[in-house]
């Protein structure tokens, strides 16, 4: 063996005659088989350069039918680093194609680089030697693949009264201390607004602490706003329904209403539009009536239930019910 390229480091790499010799023009990787002159080409794209953490991202190639049966290497650096890593070696088949399939962590460059010396490869050496490319060996050109974080939280419906607080648990991964996850809220409106931060902890869990001051409902959703290492993320986490604790009692609205029409799920209150939705909740279980009469008109009283909100509510007689309105 010859030494024929140097390392940044300094150290030299020795590579027997026949392995996969990668250069670096584009949109070809030039590969050096054989006698210096003779220069043959090797091709290689990815299946995707935006992905999710989790998703395998595949690197296709083919490379001179010289090289068949040797090795290249895939290799990885992160973003922001030239330090380069492997993530595997493949050997070129007969026709000179290749195939690796990885799971990334993180953003970066990947490139491919001429493979370890196979057993074959230090045969052919020793019986034709004077077949070793004497031109630098260099890995390929690299491309630029951006991996995406990704939220594993458990989308829900949120219930809680005004200044009660709600708590959002989850991770980001991959798992690392100490990023910014945001909660944001969607109201009607239809703007994001930022709830609430914290930084993510041990494996990447989090918890977001969220006390709303008032009525209503709102979409919620985490976000991570991306670094050097993954790029943003953002998941929908369900529902928020933020009630205020009310006296009701119920009827039976078989007779005509004021509103002008029966709702299966009816209340009545005394200003609210008719056709206005407002959901309640009772003993564990919730249900959204629709406003389609007027009253109660017994002092103290905020709502009157018809038979089908009670019934699905179990609910009996005058009492306290949560209402998001």
């Amino acid at each position: 063996m010859r030494p024929i390229a140097k390392t940044r480091r300094g150290r030299r790499a020795y590579v027997a005659l026949g392995v996969l010799i990668i250069g670096s023009s584009a949109p070809a990787v030039a590969l050096a088989v054989g006698q210096p002159e003779a220069q043959s080409a090797i091709q290689f794209s990815v299946d995707r350069h935006q992905l999710v953490f989790g998703q395998d991202v595949v690197v296709t190639g083919s490379a001179t039918t010289a090289a068949a049966g040797h090795t290249v290497q895939l290799q990885f650096a992160r973003a922001g680093t030239r330090t380069w890593q492997s993530l595997g070696s493949a050997t070129a088949r007969s026709d000179g194609g290749f195939r690796f399939a990885v799971r990334l962590k993180r953003s970066g460059l990947l490139r491919v680089a001429p493979g370890t010396p196979t057993s074959t490869d230090r045969e052919l050496a020793l019986s034709n030697p004077g077949a070793l490319s004497t031109g630098g060996v260099s890995p390929s050109a690299s491309t630029r693949v951006s991996v995406a974080a990704r939220f594993d939280v458990s989308p829900q419906t949120f219930n809680a009264l005004a200044g009660q607080a709600v708590d959002i648990r989850g991770r980001l991964l991959p798992g690392l201390v100490g990023r910014e996850v945001r909660l944001q809220g969607q109201g009607p409106g239809g703007g994001w607004q930022t709830l609430a931060t914290s930084r993510t902890g041990g494996r990447g869990g989090f918890d977001l602490h969220y006390s709303p001051q008032s009525t209503g409902r709102e979409s919620l959703r985490v976000r991570f706003a991306g670094d050097r290492l993954n790029a943003w993320t953002g998941v929908h986490v369900g529902q928020l329904i933020v009630y205020r604790q009310a006296v009701a009692s119920w009827y039976d609205d078989a007779e005509g209403t004021a509103c002008g029409f029966h709702a299966y799920f009816g209340v009545a209150n005394k200003t609210l539009p008719c056709g206005t939705n407002v959901t309640f909740r009772y003993n564990g279980r919730s249900v959204t009536a629709v406003v389609d009469d007027r009253g109660p008109f017994i002092s103290g009283r905020d709502w009157d239930l018809n038979q089908n909100t009670a019934g699905a509510l179990g609910f009996g007689g005058v009492d306290v019910v949560w209402s998001s309105l």
